[in-house]
C-alpha cells in the first residue's frame, strides 16, 4: 500500500495542464540562461582577446606574454576552462578578426565559441564569414551543420541555378524564390556514384530525407515521392514534391540522369499545371519547378527557360565528387582543436556549443 498522501496520487481538475505549462515555462528559462551564460562567454573573450592585441601593439609585449597570462589566469580561476595558450591566441584572432564592437555583441555573441572557431578556421574574410554567422543564427545550425554548409560551399551555390523567376514572379518573390535555389545540389551523402540511374538517386533521397531537406535549405517540407496525378483518366507521377513555407507554393522536383534537354521542360510544365488544377491551395502561389540534372550547358538552359510562362530552375547534382583542392586547407580541424583542448584543460568539454 502507497504511503503517499491523497493529494500527491489524485491530483486537483487541471492540475495535468498547468503541469505541462510550467514545464514549459522551465524548459523555455533554461534555453534563456543557457543563451545568456553563452553570449558572456563570447563577449568575454572578445574582450581578452583586445586586450591583448592592444597591448602587444601599444607596449610592445611579445608572444610569450600569452604563455605567462593562460599560467596567471588558471591560478586564479582553477575552476574555469578556457584559460589555455591555445584558446588565448584564439580569442586574439577573434578580436583581430572582428574590430566592431557593436557586431559582436549584436550579432556574433548569439553563437556559441566553437561556430566561432569554425569561422576563423574555415573561412578567409569578414565578408563571407558574416554571411555565415547569419545563416547559423537564422537556421540554428549546429557547430556541424555550420562546417558541412562551408566545407561544401553554400554561398557560392546559393542562387545560382538557371531560372525565369524574374520574368514569371513578382517581387520579392522572384528573389526568395531565386535565393531558394542553388547550383550544383551536393548529394554526396546518399553513397552514389556517377553512374546511378533516376530512380536509384530518387529513392536514396528519399531514403535520406533529412540530408536532403537540409540540402534543399530552411523552408522545404516533403510532400511525397512518385506522387500520382490523374489527368483525363491517364496517370503520372510527380518524382518529388515539396511544399515551401515562406514561398507558400508547391515544388515539384523532376530527376534527370543525363544532360539537359530542352523538351524535359515540357514534362515539369505539364506536372506543374496539373499541381496547379489539382492540389494547389486558394492561398497558395503558383508551383514552383526545379529540373535537376547531371549537367547541363547554361546557355541552352537559358534559352529553354526564354518563353516558358511558368516559374522553373534548371541545376545540376553531384554525386561523390571530392572538395575542390583549394578549399583544403592546412590549419587543424574542429576536432582536432577540441581534442587538443580537451588535453590541455580548457574549454572542450565545458562550454557550451
Amino acid at each position: 500500500m502507497s504511503d503517499a498522501p491523497a493529494s500527491l496520487t489524485t491530483p486537483p481538475e487541471g492540475y495535468g495542464e498547468w503541469l505541462v505549462d510550467l514545464k514549459g515555462r522551465i524548459h523555455i528559462a533554461q534555453q534563456r540562461a543557457t543563451l545568456a551564460v553563452n553570449r558572456e562567454l563570447v563577449l568575454l573573450y572578445w574582450q581578452i582577446g583586445r586586450d591583448i592585441l592592444a597591448r602587444q601593439a601599444d607596449q610592445g609585449w611579445g608572444a610569450k606574454v600569452i604563455e605567462r597570462l593562460a599560467h596567471d589566469l588558471r591560478a586564479a580561476f582553477p575552476e574555469m576552462k578556457g584559460f589555455s595558450p591555445r584558446n588565448l591566441k584564439y580569442m586574439r584572432a577573434f578580436a583581430e578578426a572582428w574590430p566592431d564592437a557593436l557586431f559582436v555583441q549584436e550579432v556574433l555573441a548569439q553563437l556559441p565559441w566553437y561556430h566561432q572557431l569554425a569561422l576563423l578556421d574555415k573561412l578567409p574574410g569578414p565578408q563571407t564569414r558574416s554571411w555565415y554567422a547569419a545563416q547559423a543564427i537564422e537556421h540554428n545550425w549546429s557547430r556541424n551543420i555550420l562546417v558541412m554548409q562551408i566545407e561544401t560551399r553554400l554561398l557560392e551555390r546559393s542562387g545560382k541555378a538557371v531560372t525565369n523567376f524574374n520574368a514569371n514572379l513578382p517581387s520579392p518573390q522572384s528573389d526568395l524564390a531565386r535565393e531558394s535555389l542553388k547550383d550544383p545540389y551536393r548529394f554526396d551523402f546518399l553513397g552514389l556514384t556517377d553512374k546511378a540511374q533516376e530512380r536509384e538517386v530518387e529513392h536514396a533521397l528519399v531514403k535520406h530525407v533529412t540530408e536532403f531537406l537540409l540540402e534543399l535549405g530552411a523552408g522545404f517540407a516533403f510532400v511525397g515521392r512518385q506522387v500520382l496525378l490523374d489527368v483525363g483518366g491517364d496517370e503520372f507521377f510527380i518524382d518529388l514534391l515539396f511544399y515551401h513555407l515562406k514561398l507558400r507554393c508547391y515544388v515539384v522536383i523532376e530527376l534527370k540522369a543525363g544532360k539537359f534537354k530542352p523538351e524535359h521542360l515540357g514534362q515539369l510544365g505539364f506536372y506543374m499545371t496539373a499541381v496547379d488544377r489539382q492540389i494547389k491551395g486558394e492561398h497558395d502561389t503558383p508551383t514552383i519547378g526545379l529540373l535537376l540534372c547531371k549537367s547541363k550547358n547554361k546557355i541552352v538552359a537559358e534559352y529553354a527557360l526564354g518563353d516558358k510562362a511558368q516559374p522553373m530552375g534548371i541545376a545540376e547534382y553531384k554525386l561523390l565528387e571530392s572538395l575542390p583542392a583549394e578549399l583544403q586547407t592546412s590549419l587543424p580541424s574542429i576536432e582536432q582543436i577540441e581534442r587538443e583542448l580537451a588535453g590541455d584543460g580548457s574549454l572542450a568539454q565545458d562550454e557550451p556549443r
